[in-house]
């Protein structure tokens, strides 16, 4: 196993997501990140799933238009303005039409993307996967299909979002990351079960993990408790945000310490092999 002295530090932003306000939103991350994240502190700026508009996904045009996507552009210039990888996720538009449907079952769908945009511009995306039924949002969005890792600073990393936290199949280690982020908007009433599901991802896969969720009622009446954190490779937290608040939490990641703990204890040698069907 390639040893590898570089150290990512990273920083993840839990707050309150203002409904359907681009704008609103962007300028409140703006403060925030600029009172707690100055330029070249970071590595990695993580944000909350559909952190622009709030879990918005049963409503007409509040997602991002490829001809005009305000809101990757401004993750852009974030990176740049902090020479880090910025990403998090956001409605896209997945088809063309632009007028407005007659009847909801019509809608055009949507997809839920996770961005990850470099400080020099480069830009990769995670759609995510697991649509959450209970909220019907396999309705409004189209599943993704690909699952992706990505390289930064020697540490190879994948991205979930939300829901997708609940399936082991999809985020098993092959010992091919050594970093799993996911991001959310989980409701405060199974607050519980983020807590516990972000623990057993870490322990039975022997990653570091991120997750970072909002804070705050959505537009649908739905409370959000936090609970934005970090953890090791064995499931202890590194650092957490404190519940119901809006904060910024940063940590540096060791990969010479998670990979002296799988040398010692490389219980991924004795994973069982298996593909992914995604069709």
């Amino acid at each position: 196993m390639e040893e590898s002295n570089k150290n990512l530090k990273v920083a993840a932003v839990q707050f309150d997501i203002d409904w359907l306000s681009k704008p609103c939103n962007l300028q409140k991350l703006d403060v925030l990140i600029g009172e707690h994240v100055n330029p070249r502190s970071i590595d990695l700026l993580v944000l909350p799933e559909t952190f622009s508009t709030g879990f918005s996904i049963r409503e007409f045009g509040c997602e991002e238009i490829k001809s005009n996507p305000v809101v990757l552009n401004w993750i852009q210039s974030k990176a740049r303005a902090l020479d880090c990888v910025v990403c998090g996720s956001v409605l896209v538009e997945h088809t063309s039409s632009k007028s407005k449907p007659k009847s909801e079952s019509a809608y055009p769908k949507k997809l839920n993307r996770f961005y990850w945009c470099f400080p020099d511009g480069k830009v990769q995306h995670y759609d995510k996967r697991h649509l959450f039924r209970l909220g019907n949002e396999q309705d409004y969005v189209v599943a993704g299909q690909e699952r992706l890792v990505i390289e930064l600073k020697g540490f190879r990393i994948l991205p979930t979002v939300c829901y997708d936290l609940r399936f082991p199949v999809w985020s098993r280690n092959k010992n091919d990351y050594d970093l799993l982020i996911n991001v959310a908007n989980w409701p405060a009433v199974r607050r519980n079960v983020w807590d516990t599901l972000l623990k057993a991802r870490a322990m039975e896969n022997q990653t570091y993990v991120i997750g970072v969720n909002r804070v705050g009622d959505d537009g649908y009446g739905t409370p959000h408790s936090g609970g934005t954190t970090i953890l090791d490779f064995v499931g202890e937290t590194l650092v957490e945000a404190e519940d119901n608040t809006e904060q910024v939490i940063k940590y540096e990641l060791e990969l010479d310490k998670l990979n002296a703990f799988k040398e010692k204890f490389p219980a991924y040698l004795d994973a069982d092999d298996f593909s992914i069907n995604t069709e």
